[in-house]
């Protein structure tokens, strides 16, 4: 991007040089000095305009972490690469998230902090979308038939920051499904891998499966590394869904030691139209 706004600086330049050296030594009649005037007048508007749109990268959608706690509509979001991203001009001036909601954000980077500032970038919230954000519920058996386990489609799961985040299709009419990161505290299940085993249950609240929706959720699992031997988790990940007639596994080790980093790579996902509210 410098190398280009650097080219369209110099063109500028040196066209404007080239006219102000035919003005100055008569090489052109009074009247072509005033359309030459203007053509000059034309060509630095443009290049500051140039310039300026340069200086703007534009449409990042990423999923991001919400830190806000004055609740101001000019907050700051986290990416899962841990960029920090501050919301200096916003479409939605009365929209103040709470600190730890996850975003699926649409936005324009305005600037680039080259100093010292806590912050990366000023951006611009094009348009967001609130994740779905949780922590591990710890079944019992008195919750155990309240938290369903009704069938779902998942379509992604991956690990940014330190949450378990889901991308997934469900099918529903027109009641609010509940959807859950659930451990097994009751033990009424017994595995010998030494892996942590949860599972990701859907009731679907009895709702009739007319359309297929589509969802995504994130879950703060950070509580894990109280009990982590080392600097990471390994986790087995149990899902109903239809594919198979059995309960199907996801393995996925969660790191979060200072020597491996949570995530690489910022996830891109895009902003959904038209979901039905999950709990």
């Amino acid at each position: 991007m410098n190398e280009t706004k650097l080219l369209v600086v110099n063109d500028c330049f040196y066209i404007g040089l080239i006219l102000i050296y035919l003005i100055k030594f008569k090489l052109i009649s009074i009247m072509k000095k005033i359309l030459f005037g203007l053509l000059v007048l034309v060509f630095l508007v443009a290049c500051n305009l140039n310039e300026d749109d340069n200086q703007i990268q534009t449409n990042y959608t990423s999923i991001a972490t919400v830190q806000n706690l004055n609740a101001n509509s000019g907050f700051y979001f986290r990416l899962d690469n841990n960029d920090l991203m501050w919301v200096t001009k916003t479409n939605f001036p009365s929209y103040r998230p709470k600190t730890g909601q996850r975003i699926i954000a649409n936005y324009d980077i305005l600037s680039v902090n080259n100093g010292n500032a806590l912050y990366n970038h000023k951006v611009i919230l094009n348009d967001v979308y609130e994740v779905l954000t949780k922590g591990i519920f710890n079944v019992t058996p008195a919750t155990e038939d309240s938290i369903g386990n009704d069938q779902v489609e998942i379509l992604d799961i991956w690990i940014g920051s330190h949450f378990l985040n889901f991308e997934f299709v469900y099918p529903g009419y027109n009641k609010i499904h509940f959807i859950n990161l659930v451990a097994d505290t009751a033990k009424n299940k017994t595995y010998t891998d030494g892996k942590l085993h949860l599972e990701f249950r859907h009731n679907a609240n009895n709702d009739y499966p007319q359309y297929n929706r589509w969802g995504v959720v994130s879950f703060d699992i950070s509580s894990l590394q109280a009990d982590a031997i080392g600097d990471s988790v390994n986790m087995v990940i149990h899902t109903k869904e239809y594919d198979t007639p059995s309960l199907k596994s996801y393995n996925i080790t969660y790191k979060f030691g200072t020597n491996t980093s949570p995530a690489a790579v910022i996830k891109r996902i895009a902003i959904p139209k038209n979901v039905d509210i999950i709990h």
